[in-house]
């Protein structure tokens, strides 16, 4: 039933609500609607009251009257998520510490939840990444950085609730990148995820870098292009309609040599080695580099940077030089931006030697970038530059489940790095259990998970509503494929779109594997080639934080592609 506007609730000030209790007996749904001003205390609001997506509630609410965060109903439509987000990358590392606010989306009956604000809380100082010598990384070092950073934001790792560590680029490939990722998602707080991967990280920079939004604030087919430039790599993002369509990646950066105070080599990557030859120098460790050498470098550098950006043909040393499947996408670019370490040169924000090719990179890559597609594609500049892959790592990998969830046991969470797998099979009412079986046992085979010695999570896309016999023989399907998990101690991880976790839940507890660990939620937007963190429940809201780390392949990476091509 609809409650009229302006209806008071205890502090509340309620516009166009509606207000549904559901319950499911028998196979049976019941909806049931009550007037919130008389009958809020017999009902538990958490599971019944849903907001239109288009009632903006600011923290004033719509009657100018204060939200209190403790009333009941505040707790349980909107989360509060404190977010860490750490990038240690081949020549910077550094932490930014977010606030999520989310709030329940209720659309068309839907409980999940959306971030409506995000705030900074801190942001650490920029550390150059220490090394103890040329392939390892001084964890010591870096781990007193992070214990500071935490400090200096008046924060523990038990206030963190989501997050991601980001090991990027060059740092990716040292042999304790492993290690510290295990070791510092360990420290970093309960639902922080470590991570490494070229096309996440292009995806995160866009998003940290405002060039999602401003294809989402422009709308139609207003495509920016999105450049990460690193000290070991740089990554293309290709922004469509607030969407990553096409990512890239190249190792071209400007930390491939370093120098120290006294102007000799102290690190020289095996890639630098590659562009030395393209620009006819002799580098080795301890020499000198004269300002000549370091312009040949830079220009190879930004030549072959270009060649990817201006979407031609390549020639065989660049091609060498690329680390995903080059550019797919072919039509007009409206906007160029830049993010990362040497985007602080590009924009001019930075004017000092760092030990690197910082400065001359940065300067070829503005002065080429003002002629992309002859002069024709303007230079935007960027929100956040540096900081642009971990504001996207703090700020954007986070989704909270909906409501309607079910967990056989709290203790079965958190649960990390579940690879998500995606079952496909015609969605009618006259599928069998046997059809639905089949489809999740090719989707097992599809992604070489053979064994049962480590769990998955089951994304279903289901469009045949909550019909109770059609869900009886969507749980039979996918337990008799999760057969072999569930005998080798596994949880039934599942993941709706739809409102049905909790329905199916019981359903696969009271009537087919009583005893079993299942999870089951929904409201999360899942695909092929994610991995996700599930959090701990959160008792207010009846939901879980999901953190999903996109795009990490486990042997090879691969370009996004177009929307035409959506698996590679």
């Amino acid at each position: 039933m609809s409650i009229p506007s302006g209806t008071d609730l205890s502090g509340w000030q309620v516009t166009r609500c509606y207000v549904m209790q559901t319950r499911f007996t028998q196979g049976k749904i019941t909806i049931t609607g009550k007037d919130l001003g008389t009958g809020m205390d017999q009902l538990e609001t958490s599971e019944i009251l849903y907001l239109h997506e288009e009632d903006e509630f600011d923290e004033e609410g719509d009657g100018g009257i204060p939200m209190d965060e403790n009333h009941p109903m505040w707790r349980s439509e909107r989360i509060t998520l404190n977010s860490v987000g750490i990038d240690i990358g081949s020549s910077t590392s550094h932490l930014i510490f977010s606030r999520l606010t989310l709030r329940r989306q209720g659309i068309a009956l839907s409980s999940r939840f959306v971030v409506v604000n995000r705030e900074l809380i801190h942001e650490s100082p920029i550390l150059l990444t220490p090394y103890v010598d040329k392939t390892t990384i001084d964890t010591d070092a870096l781990g007193d950085f992070i214990h500071e950073a935490y400090r200096q934001a008046a924060l523990t790792p038990d206030d963190i609730d989501t997050g991601a560590v980001i090991v990027t680029g060059e740092a990716a490939k040292k042999k304790n990148a492993e290690a510290i990722s295990a070791i510092f998602s360990a420290q970093a707080g309960k639902f922080v995820c470590a991570t490494a991967g070229h096309n996440l990280e292009a995806i995160l920079a866009s998003y940290g870098s405002g060039a999602v939004h401003m294809t989402y604030h422009e709308g139609g087919d207003f495509t920016v292009m999105n450049v990460d430039l690193g000290g070991g790599t740089s990554k293309i993002a290709i922004v469509q309609g607030g969407k990553v369509i096409d990512t890239c990646a190249i190792e071209v950066g400007a930390r491939l040599v370093a120098l120290d105070e006294n102007g000799k080599i102290n690190r020289l990557e095996d890639t630098a080695l590659k562009i030395a030859k393209m620009a006819g120098i002799n580098l080795s460790l301890g020499a000198t580099m004269s300002e000549a050498d370091k312009e040949k470098f830079a220009q190879v550098l930004c030549d072959s940077l270009f060649e990817v950006l201006e979407r031609g043909r390549l020639s065989p040393q660049v091609q060498d030089l690329l680390l995903t499947p080059n550019i797919e996408f072919k039509d007009p670019i409206h906007a160029i931006m830049f993010s990362g370490g040497v985007s602080e040169f590009v924009y001019g924000y930075e004017k000092r030697n760092l030990g690197d090719l910082g400065a001359q990179f940065g300067k070829r890559v503005r002065a080429r970038a003002n002629q992309l597609a002859g002069g024709n594609i303007p230079l935007r500049p960027s929100q956040a530059r540096i900081r642009a892959t971990v504001i996207g790592a703090s700020q954007y990998t986070v989704q909270v489940s909906g409501n309607t969830i079910y967990l056989s046991h709290p203790d079965l969470l958190p649960l990390r790095n579940l690879q998500v797998v995606t079952p496909e099979f015609e969605q009618t009412e006259a599928i069998t259990s046997g059809e639905i079986k089949d489809a999740v046992t090719k989707a097992l085979q599809r992604f070489d998970i053979l064994d049962a010695e480590r769990a998955v999570a089951l994304a279903i896309r289901w469009e045949l509503g909550p019909s109770y016999p059609l869900i009886r023989t969507l749980a039979e399907g996918l337990v008799g494929a999760m057969k072999e998990h569930v005998d080798q101690g596994q949880p039934v991880v599942l993941v709706f779109d739809a409102d049905i976790a909790k329905l199916m839940g019981n359903i696969i507890e009271r009537e087919l594997i009583p005893g079993a660990g299942i999870i089951s939620i929904d409201g999360i937007d899942l695909k092929d080639f994610d991995f996700i963190d599930i959090g701990q429940e959160l008792p207010d809201a009846k939901a879980v934080p999901v953190v999903i780390k996109s795009l990490i392949f486990r042997h090879t990476e691969h370009g996004r592609g177009h929307q035409h091509q959506p698996h590679h």
